[in-house]
């Protein structure tokens, strides 16, 4: 490992007390680290590099290996979380201070309780150093992990071993107990190598951003930029190209620019503005400022009438179908050989917007006979008096994205400009404007587009929804924007998480929903509240003869290994409703003995049927005394109250029926006929005090996310159904 043109040569440590924070630290983030012991026991870990230079101290050498690690935010990605981060190494020691390790176990899991990570939306080194304070101690974390007394440091523990397991495995192997204590392992010889990715233990190829270098990138001299069109909210591609260019920003500790490309009014709003800083904020994306593609229609328009000027553009009135067979068979337009003068002229009808300027546009004096297509001449400027969101009515002509870009990108600083390789054949178009133009070159770098089955990206495509009333809008939870799957349910950082394993490999990839969904089920199924909901038709009355003459509530809690998830008060009643499911479930079992979940055993004495041989009601004995391990059903249950409240349950299907639309394809045709479901229900009282946004799981249900809360009792709750990676929806039954 070079850094500052040093080279770590070892770290050394005595025996008996190897750093495991340290060397956590260094295999997560693959950085080649030896070791070599010493038989002094008062020697401090130092890190020894080739020019004899020395590092000492476990926190030191700590937090030199977060500052070279290749990893976002390992050492946070400001002065704040790097604060945040040196508080939790100085705390960590406390986990090795005998007495108080489960003081500091309680503390922890107390802060954990609505956190992922220790410090931000990514692992650091604080995390690695709680990690291994815990693991060091062997069997004494062990048995109290599996005590569940601290669920919320349970969950977490788990999932960065998880995570992380090939490195951390080999650590605890290697370091914790007296088994190899000290003594470095061999790694296996891994059977398969592949470009920007790990192969794992189940041979599936997880990439890592972390592998993967810009070309000629210096620490501190990046400049990235993340540049949406105002035409639509962000949708999950967006997501992608967003959170890598925050990544690298972080990584090389550069700067992020957002920059509205607002070169077609048309199509462009303020609202679409304001909708895409506000998803830019949900992703939790910091920038430097703000900028507009319109903040540079003027220098655009005068670089134009140079091009012009120079010989190197060129006005030309070819219909646009024609034109667009002209450079498909390589042939020059009639327009190509004008003067000069002529095109000077023209190109002031098209600023007039004249009914002769309406019938022009501009395009660049490239190569018609180029094989890549994009270079034949390209369109710069068309005619267009549309109002501009911005700007109003100032102009009449707008630049197209592949004259703008180049241009901007070179006068704002960007370094390296981050785009999918769907745009690969326009590189060399970009390079050559950039050449026209006279500005300096920009790197651009290639990261493959995010493809999900049965979903559409484009905005022309998502706006036929809006526009035609398909969807209740933008933020529609069937949309893929980042607004539609938040409301839908999912947590910003099973998104983040999803978008990093792919990292910025450039390999196509059709992926899966249920990959994300699951992700997204590991984060809220420890910490969301448990709640019971009977669906409304049909429900079946059960009376339990010996059952409390007068009602009485216990409280219990809604999770039953969450604490954080607080309690709800239960109402137990002679009469309790059931689905009328498990109603038809009972008559079919021969000793009729159930479990009414967080109550007891019960046995079914009776079935009253309708004359179409229907359930109507059930009469039955609670047995307390049964056991709950012999009954085969375990079913939820309502009280007959006054309080229970009305619940519309909605559950939705993906908008076309087809994973993957063929090239020409029209979505029109594999639309899917449903879409949105919906089931009345009834739940219990507690639910009254949900808030929007919400997350909690109805016991056998699934997991829900509250979209319209409690008003008055005629108005029902909305809980959007949220799923959980295994469920199948009518697409893929």
């Amino acid at each position: 490992m070079v850094v500052a043109g040093m080279e770590i040569k070892h770290l050394s440590f005595p025996a008996d007390t190897p750093p495991l924070s340290v060397i956590a630290a260094a295999k997560v983030a693959a950085i080649n680290l030896p070791t070599s012991t010493v038989t002094d026991t008062s020697s401090p870990p130092t890190l020894v590099f080739s020019n004899g230079a020395k590092l000492q101290g476990l926190l030191v050498v700590l937090r030199y290996i977060g500052r070279i690690a290749k990893l976002p935010n390992f050492y946070g990605q400001d002065a704040f979380e790097s604060s945040q981060i040196d508080e939790w190494l100085e705390y960590s020691h406390i986990l090795s201070a005998g007495s108080k390790f489960e003081s500091a176990c309680t503390y922890i899991n107390t802060y954990l309780e609505k956190s992922t990570f220790l410090v931000g939306y990514c692992l650091s080194i604080a995390d690695l150093a709680i990690w291994s304070g815990l693991a060091g101690t062997g069997l004494r974390w062990e048995s109290l992990r599996k005590s569940k007394k601290y669920p919320n440091l349970a969950r977490w523990f788990n999932s960065i071993s998880t995570e992380y397991s090939d490195a951390l495995n080999e650590v605890t192997s290697t370091y914790v107990g007296k088994r190899g204590a000290g003594k470095p392992v061999t790694a296996k010889p891994k059977e398969q190598q592949v470009a920007n990715g790990d192969v794992s233990e189940k041979g599936k190829v997880v990439s890592r951003t972390a592998e993967v270098n810009l070309p000629d990138a210096e620490i501190g001299k990046v400049c990235l930029r993340f540049a949406p069109e105002p035409s639509g909210y962000l949708h999950i591609g967006h997501a992608k190209a967003a959170l890598l260019n925050k990544y690298f920003a972080e990584r090389y500790q550069g700067e992020l620019i957002i920059r509205f490309d607002d070169t077609n009014p048309a199509k462009e709003s303020s609202e679409f503005v304001e909708n895409l800083l506000k998803d830019i904020e949900t992703l939790g994306i910091n920038y430097r400022r703000v900028t507009h593609t319109s903040d540079y229609f003027d220098e655009l328009m005068k670089k134009a009438e140079e091009l012009i000027k120079q010989g190197k553009a060129y006005i030309d009135d070819t219909p646009r179908e024609q034109m667009q067979k002209e450079r498909m068979d390589g042939i020059e337009s009639k327009c190509r050989s004008h003067s000069v003068e002529e095109n000077l002229k023209l190109w002031k009808e098209m600023i007039a917007a004249s009914e002769r300027g309406l019938q022009c546009c501009l395009r660049g004096k490239l190569d018609m006979q180029d094989p890549n297509k994009s270079l034949r001449d390209p369109v710069y400027y068309r005619c267009n008096p549309v109002p501009h969101h911005r700007i109003g009515s100032k102009y009449n002509i707008y630049p197209t994205y592949d004259f703008a870009c180049p241009y901007v990108d070179a006068i704002e600083g960007i370094t390296h400009a981050l785009r999918s390789s769907e745009y690969h054949d326009r590189n060399a178009q970009y390079h050559r404007i950039q050449e026209d133009l006279g500005v300096r070159k920009v790197h651009i770098y290639e990261f493959s587009r995010m493809n999900m089955v049965y979903t559409l990206l484009s905005k022309r495509n998502l706006r036929w929804f809006v526009e035609n009333g398909k969807v209740d809008g933008w933020d529609d939870a069937r949309f893929p924007t980042v607004q539609g799957i938040v409301r839908r349910g999912l947590k910003i950082e099973a998104l983040v998480q999803f978008i990093l394993e792919q990292g910025a490999s450039k390999n196509l990839n059709l992926m899966e929903w249920d990959k994300l969904w699951s992700i997204n089920k590991k984060i809220v199924d420890p910490v969301c509240p448990r709640h019971t909901a009977v669906v409304e038709e049909n429900r079946v009355l059960l009376t339990l003869t010996d059952g409390p003459e007068k009602p009485f509530v216990r409280i219990i809690p809604k999770h039953k290994k969450y604490e954080g998830a607080g309690e709800k008060a239960t109402t137990y009643t002679k009469r309790i409703w059931l689905e009328y499911a498990d109603a038809e479930a009972i008559q079919k079992e021969e000793n009729r003995e159930i479990t009414l979940m967080d109550w007891g055993n019960a046995i079914v004495k009776e079935i009253v049927k309708d004359e179409l041989g229907r359930v109507r009601e059930l009469i039955g004995v609670l047995n307390l005394e049964g056991s709950v391990k012999t009954t085969k059903l375990k079913l939820t249950w309502l009280p007959e109250i006054a309080e229970l409240v009305n619940i519309t349950l909605v559950e939705f299907d993906y908008l076309i029926s087809k994973k993957k639309l063929e090239e020409g394809e029209s979505f029109l045709d594999v639309l899917n006929p449903c879409t949105k479901k919906e089931i009345a229900a009834v739940g219990d009282s507690n639910m009254r005090n949900l808030k929007r946004g919400e997350v909690l799981q109805l016991e056998r249900k699934g997991y829900f996310r509250c979209d319209v809360p409690f008003v008055r009792s005629s108005k029902p709750i909305v809980l959007y159904a949220i799923p959980d990676g295994r469920q199948a929806t009518s697409t893929t039954k």
